[in-house]
C-alpha cells in the first residue's frame, strides 16, 4: 500500500514595496518646505509682530476693554453654538444612520450646504431674512427682539456655517458600527433612551467629541458670516476676528498682532486636543 506523502510548501515570502530612497527624501523636503512657508513661519511671524513692543504693551492690548469684550463675545458664541451643534449633529447622524426614510439621500447632501455656500453669502441671506427692513425683522423689532446686528444674530450665523461638523464626523463612524447592538438591546427589552446612554453613547463619544472640537475652532475664528451681521460695533458686536481686523485696519499692527496670537493658542489648543483624541481612537480600535 502506497502512502502518500504531503510536503509542506514554503513559506511565501511576502517582498516590501517601497519607493525610492530618493522619492521618500523629495517627498519628505516638500512637505517640510510647505509646512515651513506657510504654517511655522507665518506662526512664527504672529509671535514676533505680537512681541514687538514688549510684554507690558502685549498685555495691555489684549487687556483694553473693546478686546476683551471681543473675547468675551467669542466665547460666549463658542459656549452656545458647540452645543447646540452637539444635539443637530447628533439626531441627524442618529435619523440618518438608525433610519430608512424619503428625503435621506438628500439629508445628506443638505448636511454639506455650509461648506458649499460662501460664509459672506450665509451672513448675507439671514440679513434679507430677519433684517430690519424686511417683513419677518420689522415685526421681531416691534417685540423688542434684534437679530441682525447684536449677539442673537452672530449665534445664528455662526450655528450655520459650523452645523455640519458634528453630524460629519458621527455618521460614518455610526455607518461602520451598524444596529446590531441597538438591535440585540431591543430584542432584550431596553427602551430608546436606555439603549442611547448604554450602548450607542459609549461608542460615538470621542466621534462626537472630535466634531465639537472642530466646531469649537471654526466658531472662534469665524469672520465672514459674522462681519456680515456684527455690524462692527466696538465693544458689542465684534468677535477676536473682526477686532484684529479693525485694529490692522487703523494701522495698529502690534496690537492686532497681539490679539491675533490669541487665535493662535486656540488654534494650538485645538491640534493638540484633536491629536489627543485620534491617539485615543486608534488605540480603541487596536483593542476591538
Amino acid at each position: 500500500m502506497l502512502k502518500q506523502t504531503t510536503q509542506a510548501s514554503p513559506p511565501v515570502l511576502k517582498k516590501r514595496i517601497s519607493d525610492p530612497r530618493w522619492v521618500q527624501i523629495l517627498l519628505i523636503g516638500l512637505m517640510l518646505l510647505f509646512f515651513t512657508g506657510f504654517i511655522f513661519l507665518p506662526l512664527a511671524l504672529v509671535f514676533a509682530q505680537a512681541f514687538q513692543k514688549g510684554w507690558s504693551f502685549y498685555l495691555e492690548s489684549i487687556r483694553e476693554p473693546y478686546a476683551v469684550e471681543a473675547i468675551k463675545l467669542t466665547l460666549l458664541t463658542t459656549a452656545v453654538v458647540v452645543p447646540l451643534n452637539a444635539v443637530f449633529g447628533l439626531s441627524a447622524a442618529w435619523a440618518i444612520t438608525k433610519f430608512n426614510f424619503a428625503g435621506k439621500t438628500a439629508l445628506k447632501s443638505l448636511l454639506d450646504l455650509p461648506f458649499a455656500v460662501s460664509p459672506v453669502i450665509a451672513g448675507l441671506i439671514f440679513v434679507l431674512l430677519v433684517g430690519s427692513r424686511t417683513p419677518f425683522g420689522s415685526w421681531l423689532g416691534e417685540h423688542g427682539i434684534k437679530i441682525i446686528f447684536s449677539t442673537p444674530g452672530i449665534i445664528i450665523a455662526t450655528l450655520f456655517v459650523t452645523f455640519p461638523f458634528v453630524a460629519r464626523e458621527l455618521i460614518p463612524l455610526m455607518e461602520a458600527q451598524g444596529r446590531d447592538e441597538e438591535e440585540a438591546a431591543v430584542t432584550l427589552g431596553a427602551r430608546g433612551w436606555q439603549i442611547f446612554g448604554i450602548i450607542t453613547l459609549p461608542n460615538i463619544r470621542l466621534g462626537l467629541l472630535y466634531g465639537m472640537i472642530l466646531c469649537s475652532a471654526r466658531s472662534i475664528g469665524e469672520f465672514g458670516a459674522v462681519s456680515v451681521v456684527s455690524g462692527h460695533i466696538r465693544g458689542q458686536t465684534n468677535t477676536i476676528p473682526l477686532h484684529v481686523e479693525i485694529l490692522y485696519s487703523e494701522y495698529n499692527f502690534t496690537a492686532s498682532f497681539a490679539v491675533a496670537s490669541l487665535l493662535v493658542f486656540l488654534a494650538l489648543l485645538t491640534v493638540v486636543l484633536k491629536s489627543s483624541l485620534e491617539k485615543q481612537f486608534q488605540n480603541n480600535s487596536l483593542e476591538h
